[in-house]
């Protein structure tokens, strides 16, 4: 076997290891990571061009944008500098997630969380900025106020379904005809 063939082997396998863990990862994420309601803020849940989606903007995102240290524009706009953080939230009975504020080494209580923001093009955002699901389903979702993650120790958030008022799960059935 000569020494290319070696390397492209040894390559895919270590390749092969990487994306295998990186799964194993989320797997577990999504089967032991803690649940936590974040409101959804009102958005269209259409879009023609990428199919059917429905795009996500969370309160939590507007208590935390005026929080955040502005920069100031040749428009006059102070839009939000990039950047990475955590936010405090505390979690009620029925874990729909609270702003408290800004992580600042601060110790938590009991019933608070760090969640893991970044912000990009002046815009906060928490794991995802959409939910797409099959086209002609978009009735199911409209009455959509909440998206239910799972956290992880590290504040990571990964979306797992949406919820009515009611925390009761949007499920996709038949298309409406």
């Amino acid at each position: 076997m000569s020494l290319n063939v070696k390397v492209a082997l040894l390559t895919l396998v270590v390749a092969l290891v990487l994306v295998n863990g990186a799964i194993y990862n989320k797997e577990q994420h999504l089967a032991h990571g803690q649940v936590v309601y974040l409101e959804l803020a009102p958005v269209d849940p259409r879009s023609l061009m990428q199919g059917d989606y429905m795009a996500l903007r969370f309160q939590l995102a507007r208590s935390l944008y005026a929080d955040l240290p502005k920069v100031k524009s040749e428009h006059g706009r102070q839009p939000v500098e990039a950047g990475d953080g955590y936010v405090v939230v505390s979690l009620g009975e029925r874990n729909i997630a609270t702003y408290r504020g800004l992580y600042q080494d601060q110790k938590l209580a009991e019933n608070e969380r760090l969640l893991y923001y970044r912000v990009r093009q002046g815009r906060v955002k928490f794991a995802t900025n959409a939910f797409y699901f099959q086209e002609g389903r978009a009735g199911i979702y409209e009455p959509a106020r909440y998206g239910r993650f799972r956290v992880d120790e590290q504040g990571e958030l990964l979306l797992v379904g949406l919820h009515d008022e009611q925390l009761a799960p949007l499920t996709p059935g038949e298309p409406a005809r």
